[in-house]
């Protein structure tokens, strides 16, 4: 819908120092009544800083703000809210014991005749919130029951409640199924046509396109473009983010091929998948592809002995193995990163370096003693060779951006000195910047002699970076395509299951069914 010519917010020559250090320079921008606005940019970028300088969380190192023409001052999210002015978080914020309901009110002074709480018209109030979101969602249960969704919903609702005109959504999609994120972008379309304000922060460019009727991109704490989306190419985008464009950073290792470094043969496991039989030769980055569903990670942790297969057998340079558990994938030189870094990757309440060299206790503790000072070399090593940015290596690990959590999974997996490695989703909901730097190592490791299984949902970083691109449909290997003869077609074919064999049709899925 075309965008209204008078701003709501005003922002001129905003800036913001930390520790001395400028994160934000000098940031011009106006945002109109009724449009749904991005923000891009790398982590670090400066994007989120100027998003928290709106709601209050963080005050400007210098530069104003006005609203409506106005100038406001917003020295905590409080005075954000009174102003209209609300940030819904990537994870919901909420108290897990307390009902929907009183969720929604805490903050507002509505008062109540003799000091009664008047929870039947909260309530009723509360399922009118809930009806004009077109969602449906018990205003009485508590929080801790609801899905990550109705979570944002809620929250989507106190905006509502407290008559936001700016509602910023910072990654509101990440922990999002497909239908959930539909559901999101049409409430987010309503909002913006009722003359309301959406800042939408993302990674994921095919949301922009899709939602977003103008874009600012930050780069190096600087705002380098605006402009409508419908001008802007993905490649246009990324270009603006990180200075050239990805596919300069994209491309085959070219390292010299080996010898047959793991060999799967007819692996099953039942209403997972059957009869799987591949090899990754050192060397070799042989990619993974698949719709949502289709076996990908099964077939990756079966491997690993995460949950084995029931049949079919695993050779390791060419001797047949038995890998009961990751013990023993470790043991025979494999190593796993995980696609839930969240939840199966990290240990979030610990530090950087006791997560780095959790795979090797023999290294840092050589006679059942940990020896602090060898587990905090092994650490800056890393931190060094894989460029992690962080405060400090006792900082725990959850504290960091995903992008650095999943450079210090690898870096753990690397200090087993691994033969081969399963890179199960490397890439996902991380910014364009780290991916192209998980790119340059991804074929480092090739060309150092590693055999790569890359198990991605991004059918471009899978074109680019493999020698082969392996297909599974519906738990079975569908397809084995050369590097050079693969094309987003042929794949995309090879994954969708044909009539009478895997499905009712086989017509290319729903753009939201994979990433591309």
């Amino acid at each position: 819908m075309p965008v209204s010519d008078t701003p709501v917010l005003s922002a001129r020559g905003i800036s913001k120092q930390f520790g001395g250090v400028e994160v934000l320079s000098d940031v011009d921008l106006d945002l109109s009544a009724g449009e749904i606005h991005a923000l891009l940019g790398e982590n670090g970028a400066g994007k989120s800083t100027f998003a928290k300088i709106l709601s209050g969380v963080h005050r400007p190192t210098r530069g104003t703000l006005a609203l409506n023409g106005n100038p406001v001052e917003v020295p905590n999210p409080i005075a954000a809210q009174n102003l209209g002015i609300t940030l819904i978080h990537q994870e919901p914020i909420s108290f897990p014991d307390m009902s929907v309901t009183e969720n929604l009110v805490l903050g507002r002074h509505d008062g109540a005749l003799l000091g009664r709480v008047p929870w039947a018209q909260m309530e009723r109030n509360a399922n009118e919130l809930m009806d004009m979101l077109r969602v449906s969602i018990d205003v009485t249960k508590p929080m801790r029951g609801l899905s990550i969704a109705d979570q944002q919903m809620v929250e989507i609702a106190r905006a509502l409640a407290s008559d936001s005109r700016l509602i910023i959504m910072d990654e509101p999609t990440a922990p999002l199924t497909p239908k959930e994120v539909e559901t999101l972008f049409s409430i987010a379309r309503r909002l913006r046509d009722q003359g309301r304000t959406i800042i939408f922060i993302s990674h994921r460019l095919e949301e922009v396109q899709a939602l977003c009727d103008r874009a600012t991109i930050f780069r190096d704490g600087h705002l380098v473009e605006t402009a409508n989306v419908a001008d802007l190419s993905d490649e246009d985008i990324i270009r603006l983010m990180i200075g050239r464009p990805l596919k300069e950073m994209m491309h085959r290792s070219g390292a010299k091929i080996g010898d047959v470094a793991l060999e799967v043969r007819e692996l099953s496991l039942p209403g997972k998948f059957h009869d799987i039989s591949f090899t990754v030769r050192h060397g070799e980055i042989v990619g993974l592809a698949g719709l949502v569903g289709a076996g990908r990670t099964d077939v990756a942790r079966a491997v690993f002995g995460v949950a084995p297969a029931a049949s079919g057998s695993i050779a390791v340079k060419g001797k047949t193995v038995e890998i009961a558990d990751p013990s023993d994938a470790i043991e025979l030189g494999l190593a796993f990163v995980p696609e839930d870094r969240a939840v199966a990757g990290i240990f979030g309440t610990l530090p950087v370096d006791q997560n780095i060299t959790a795979a090797v206790p023999g290294k840092i503790a050589p006679h059942g003693f940990i020896r602090s000072a060898i587990e905090r070399a092994l650490a800056e090593k890393s931190v060094k060779d894989l460029r992690i940015r962080l405060a400090a290596l006792r900082q725990p690990i959850g504290e960091l951006s995903g992008g650095n959590q999943q450079k210090s999974i690898l870096a753990r997996w690397l200090h087993t000195d691994p033969d081969i490695l399963i890179l199960d989703e490397p890439t996902r909901g991380i910014d364009i910047g780290v991916k192209a730097e998980f790119y340059d190592m991804i074929g480092t490791l090739a060309a150092n002699g590693r055999g790569v299984l890359l198990i991605s949902s991004e059918l471009p970083e899978l074109l680019y970076l493999c020698d082969r691109i392996l297909v599974m449909s519906e738990g079975e290997l569908t397809a084995d395509i050369a590097g050079d003869e693969a094309t987003q077609e042929s794949v995309m074919r090879a994954a969708v299951p044909t009539k009478g064999k895997h499905g009712t049709g086989g017509s290319p899925p729903e753009h939201n069914e994979v990433a591309l």
